[in-house]
């Protein structure tokens, strides 16, 4: 089963344009993702420790995404932004929280993935930042 760790604070570094979510209270084993426009790209750093997974997706592509995304029942995450070797995948649960599974492919035998979750608060402040308004 998957462990998602919930990401519960969000900041926005105005100087630099990057969007900070991370957990508070902070712990050794919190992740932190950043995000940063850059032209028709957006750049997401997702970090445990010492360990990172960045990813450089069309943000046309993760907007236009994120503003589609619905509930659906049984599943985690039902849209990905991406390719098949670099992506993130994104589900939207019934209470608003956002799912994030950033994920690097190595071949057909394995790959490494975070399991995020963005809470409601927090996935507003995001939907703000980027100017997605959810579709009806």
């Amino acid at each position: 089963m998957r462990t998602f760790q919930t990401l519960n604070k969000a900041a926005l570094d105005n100087i630099a344009g990057i969007f900070y979510v991370s957990v508070e209270p902070e712990t050794e084993n919190s992740s932190m993702v950043a995000l940063k426009q850059e032209g028709g790209y957006i750049v997401i750093s997702v970090s445990h420790g010492p360990i990172e997974i960045a990813l450089r997706p069309r943000l046309q592509e993760l907007t236009r995404v994120l503003a589609r995304l619905k509930p659906v029942e049984g599943l985690q995450t039902t849209r990905q932004v991406g390719t098949g070797e670099a992506y993130l995948s994104l589900g939207l649960s019934v209470d608003g929280t956002l799912l994030l599974r950033p994920t690097i492919v190595a071949d057909a035998t394995g790959h490494l993935t975070f399991n995020l979750a963005m809470t409601d608060e927090v996935r507003a402040k995001l939907y703000e930042w980027l100017a997605v308004t959810p579709e009806p």
